[in-house]
């Protein structure tokens, strides 16, 4: 990936998704951890402001979305992953499985990932994306370990995983 807006907005993006995920980490979690998580939000949350502001104040930089058929595969993918979530998410409701709806939301998050390495010719989004499925699918089998609700290890996972890739979105702007 050639575009330092792009790091920026990475920071940006996976930052607020990061502190998003932490926040429903708190559905259920153990108790002794809602500390831990509510400060990963918040730290998160710190990263995301820190990526906003990098945007903006480099918001006339060249953007891989500027290119018409990026953006194009960049607004399928997004409608895509928005659709699919959704779908899955209201049966889940209807089959009385919504404890499932954060770990398929994370597996359809991680999918997305896929399709995005093209849209910015970042093959780290591949990893990304093999960690979020990843985490999709072991978070159910941890969580009834742990006797957890699957939000709060698919929160816990994905929030560390888009964090420390909004911690590389930092790291890379900064060495550009």
């Amino acid at each position: 990936m050639e575009y330092v807006r792009d790091y920026a907005m990475y920071a940006s993006v996976f930052g607020m998704f990061s502190f998003i995920w932490f926040g429903w980490a708190q559905e259920s979690p153990r108790p002794s951890w809602r500390l831990y998580i509510g400060i990963a939000s918040c730290i998160a949350l710190l990263v995301c402001l820190m990526g906003v502001y990098l945007s903006v104040t480099n918001w006339g930089a060249p953007s891989a979305l500027r290119e018409a058929s990026a953006f194009r595969n960049y607004l399928i993918s997004f409608y895509a992953e928005f659709i699919l979530a959704g779908a899955g998410a209201f049966v889940l409701i209807r089959l009385k499985r919504k404890d499932y709806i954060a770990p398929w939301i994370a597996f359809i998050v991680g999918i997305h990932f896929i399709s995005l390495k093209s849209v910015f010719n970042d093959p780290s989004l591949w990893i990304l994306a093999a960690l979020m499925v990843a985490i999709s699918i072991i978070a159910v089998y941890l969580s009834t370990k742990l006797q957890v609700a699957n939000s709060a290890i698919t929160g816990i996972g994905a929030g560390t995983v888009l964090f420390g890739f909004a911690l590389l979105g930092l790291i890379r702007f900064i060495t550009v």
